[in-house]
């Protein structure tokens, strides 16, 4: 949900609403951390990898069919790779599981199929993997392929945010601080973006800045606002960059620097924020 600020340049919040996987968000790795093999497995060879695959080894099906998604030591083939997870999350492998409905929510590979989506997530989250209670969440919350439900969506977001999973964390606490499934609680939602914001987590730190911005859960703090909407600049998210615009420009948090300002918006427009384009015109190109 965006909040705009009563100035003429708005600071907007960006709600992270759709699964771990995000239309948005899905295109950078950082987007889908690995839980899929332990470490010895990731680091075998892709010979010695089809070899254990083959043999029937879960963990290197399911390493096997990463490889395969991020086309990491083999050519990029979606298909390989939720056949690989297939063949993993058929023998009750959870972080097979939760890949192939990641690849189900987005039709990587196959159909893009809600419903069996949410099956797939629902066997992992049930054994406690944190990947796939998060977006079983995700899923509560925006009703794909289950009935919209944000109490059930707190509930999995909570079991993956308590094992420390940042987008669950951050999910967590936008439902706190819109008071979807949960009495609004901006202290909560705090704590919470707080928790993910200091694993690197850009939308937590651009939330947690935001509530700094306007005293919420927290007390007012320009300049707190503004190291966190750093943060999350600096991981290239836009929305952020736009927002280290509108502090500059108005000199809050640091000095009014009218050069810095631009700066920050045209690296907002340069990844196509609307806004950010209207202020700057042809200017970022």
């Amino acid at each position: 949900m965006d909040i705009d600020r009563a100035k003429p340049a708005r600071l907007l919040v960006v709600s992270l609403s759709a699964l771990v996987l995000m239309q948005c968000a899905a295109a950078r790795s950082a987007v889908q951390p690995r839980d899929v093999a332990s470490t010895a497995v990731a680091e075998l060879g892709i010979a010695q990898l089809r070899l254990a695959a083959g043999q029937g080894d879960a963990r290197a099906q399911a390493e096997l069919g990463a490889r395969y998604e991020d086309g990491r030591g083999v050519e990029q083939d979606y298909r390989a790779a939720v056949s690989w997870y297939r063949r993993a999350a058929d023998q009750g492998y959870a972080p097979g599981q939760a890949a192939l409905g990641f690849l189900y929510s987005t039709g990587r590979g196959v159909e893009r199929n809600d419903a069996v989506a949410t099956s797939w997530h629902r066997r992992a989250a049930e054994q406690g993997n944190a990947r796939a209670q998060n977006n079983l969440g995700t899923q509560y919350r925006n009703g794909h392929g289950v009935a919209r439900d944000d109490e059930q969506a707190v509930r999995w977001f909570r079991r993956a945010a308590e094992q420390g999973y940042g987008f669950a964390q951050n999910s967590l606490g936008e439902m706190y601080r819109d008071g979807r499934g949960v009495a609004r609680d901006d202290e909560q939602a705090a704590h919470w973006f707080r928790r993910a914001a200091e694993q690197g987590h850009d939308f937590a730190q651009l939330n947690l800045g935001f509530l700094y911005d306007r005293g919420r859960g927290v007390p007012q703090d320009d300049a707190e606002a503004l190291r966190w909407y750093r943060r999350a600049a600096e991981q290239g998210h836009a929305q952020a960059q736009f927002n280290m615009g509108v502090m500059y420009l108005e000199g809050r948090g640091v000095p009014r620097d009218i050069v810095e300002a631009a700066r920050w918006y045209r690296r907002a427009a340069a990844q196509g924020h609307a806004e950010a384009r209207q202020l700057v015109g042809d200017d970022w190109r």
